[in-house]
């Protein structure tokens, strides 16, 4: 099938959004260079989203999305509680780090649909946090971790580990020894839980 021939759906509109907002920018990017992108009108994109704003937001959450995703397999890995914790935030630094150093303009385009997206943004760290809660659960009831309140220790491991995985940190994922830096971190929370 041919482009205009596809189904319209909101996974199209969604990548063909993407595709616009990387060519154009968040300052630029409209809901008419979408459809355009898709050969439909502006008003079948607008059945699929409401508003501009819904657009933009639903493209912040499917990027979102990604690193929740790949996270939460490391987070329900059956395996030594520890190990899972140190992986779950080696693996959010690296999918940080590589789509701020693999794509930094569309990082960029991001960074400004997050910041007008706050209920999005804060759904995801809630998941985040909630995949963390799990991890420290677990230790918990395997007796490696000390934690009497496992939702509060998570959100504090997450804001303590923030110079790794906020986008306001970006410039510092590649300087030199940020690697050794970022297991310091992690290791000293580590010792923290152990009990």
């Amino acid at each position: 099938m041919s482009p205009t021939t596809e189904p319209l759906t909101a996974e199209r509109i969604l990548a063909a959004t993407e595709e616009v907002l990387r060519r154009h920018g968040p300052a630029k990017a409209t809901v008419v260079d979408v459809a355009r992108a898709l050969g439909v009108s502006h008003g079948s994109v607008y059945r699929h989203f409401r508003t501009k704003a819904a657009l933009r937001e639903a493209v912040t959450k499917r990027w979102l999305d990604r690193t929740s995703d790949a996270l939460a397999g490391v987070a329900a890995a059956e395996r030594d509680p520890e190990e899972r914790l140190r992986d779950w935030f080696r693996t959010l630094f690296e999918a940080k780090r590589h789509k701020a150093g693999d794509d930094p303009e569309m990082f960029a385009t991001y960074q400004v649909l997050a910041g007008e997206s706050g209920e999005v943004v804060g759904e995801h760290i809630d998941e985040l946090t909630g995949q963390l809660t799990g991890i420290v659960e677990a230790g918990v009831a395997s007796g490696v971790f000390t934690a009497p309140d496992p939702a509060a220790t998570a959100r504090a491991l997450f804001h303590a580990t923030g110079r790794f995985h906020d986008p306001g940190y970006a410039g510092e994922w590649t300087r030199p020894g940020v690697d050794d830096e970022f297991t310091a971190v992690v290791d000293l929370l580590m010792r923290g839980l152990r009990t």
